[in-house]
């Protein structure tokens, strides 16, 4: 099985991770590795293989390396562990809900975490965890978590440094970059990406790119339902977002 779901805390963070996928792509598009097979392992891979079975033991570790960092602040270590155990608990149920919305509660601990990731990256650690860069890059600076490109720019070129051959990888950072307005990132991204990727997906993930240069906080479309004029946003996926009136007639109130 390519996830074991038994534990709440896992089938939390695998929520998050998809969310956030779908998010920059949708719609189960070749970019991820499901069936193009390109780049390696795929980015649905890319989930910690350790995660515990149960999202409240991890409180415990948030309080045991809290300490540990605030006692010496200058530990890469505490903060490495620090950042793991907070994103293993963003995987609670009381952080996320059912249908894949981050709470309020959710986003402080987001936000915590973001913080945790910074600290750690400020002191400069030899060799930057991958598998942190990864999560935080999919699930905490994603457009579902705190819509923050830039730092998921930052956090995907630990991830490409490390694993250079994986088309997959170069695609979300050069969608991440245009987002952040980083068109020069952006673009040495995508042609690292359009390198990679097998010729007979290059022309699809080409368009799929070069919409989100063009629009990179998606296309704004206009129109009338019911005689009401509404407005929704598409996605470089394809996705859209907005609220559409509805075409029901509704029932006079007696």
């Amino acid at each position: 099985m390519l996830f074991d779901l038994r534990g709440r805390g896992r089938r939390r963070t695998v929520q998050i991770t998809y969310i956030g996928l779908a998010v920059l792509f949708g719609g189960g598009l070749v970019l991820f590795g499901v069936g193009g097979g390109f780049g390696g392992t795929g980015i649905l891979n890319a989930v910690n293989s350790n995660e515990g079975s149960n999202a409240a033991s991890f409180s415990s570790q948030i309080k045991k390396y809290e300490k540990l960092a605030r006692k010496n602040p200058t530990s890469v270590s505490a903060w490495e562990q620090l950042t793991s155990a907070q994103l293993h608990e963003a995987g609670g149920e009381a952080y996320v809900t059912q249908t894949g919305q981050v709470t309020a509660k959710g986003k402080e601990l987001f936000g915590a975490t973001a913080r945790s990731w910074e600290h750690y990256l400020s002191l400069n650690p030899p060799k930057p965890n991958l598998e942190l860069a990864k999560r935080m890059a999919l699930s905490i600076f994603a457009p579902e978590g705190l819509d923050q490109p830039a730092a998921g720019v930052q956090a995907l070129q630990i991830v490409v440094a490390e694993e250079p051959k994986n088309g997959t990888y170069w695609a979300q950072l050069a969608v991440y970059a245009y987002k952040a307005k980083n068109v020069r990132v952006g673009d040495l991204a995508t042609a690292k990406a359009l390198a990679l990727i097998p010729a007979a997906d290059r022309k699809r993930v080409k368009t799929e790119l070069e919409a989100a240069k063009k629009s990179p906080g998606g296309e704004t479309l206009t129109g009338t339902t019911n005689g009401k004029k509404f407005t929704v946003k598409k996605s470089p996926s394809g996705s859209y977002t907005g609220a559409i009136p509805s075409t029901t007639t509704p029932t006079p109130a007696k």
